[in-house]
């Protein structure tokens, strides 16, 4: 699977899942660590996991694991490394509090145009 093509898939299953602000960086020449950033929020801590699950199952079924994963236990920001994007799911008060989308100013941002029902 293709860079973008992973980072659209997890875009579109945190859409299933009702997540909230999807937000796609291109992460390609500014970091060393991966190739996009996706970036969502939810509600509460129960939707933070589901979405964390949701994302690690199905991409499961086309073979592509989970490298790394932290934040689960407490809910609040969890981050999934899936190689060629690094998933970022928050509260909607921890998102604005860390503001990824400053620090990485520099990425251009892909864009997600999901059903709407999540965002």
């Amino acid at each position: 699977m293709q860079p973008k093509e992973l980072a659209d898939k997890i875009a579109a299953i945190i859409d299933d899942k009702k997540g909230n602000d999807i937000l796609v960086l291109n992460m390609e020449g500014i970091s060393y660590m991966t190739d996009y950033f996706v970036i969502a929020s939810a509600s509460n801590t129960t939707q933070v996991r589901a979405i964390a699950d949701a994302v690690e199952d199905k991409l499961a079924e086309e073979e592509v694991f989970c490298r790394h994963k932290e934040g689960y236990n407490e809910g609040r920001w969890i981050l999934l490394d899936m190689g060629d994007a690094v998933v970022h799911i928050f509260l909607e008060e921890e998102r604005n509090f860390y503001n990824l989308e400053q620090l990485w100013a520099d990425a251009p941002s892909e864009g997600f145009k999901g059903t709407g029902d999540g965002e």
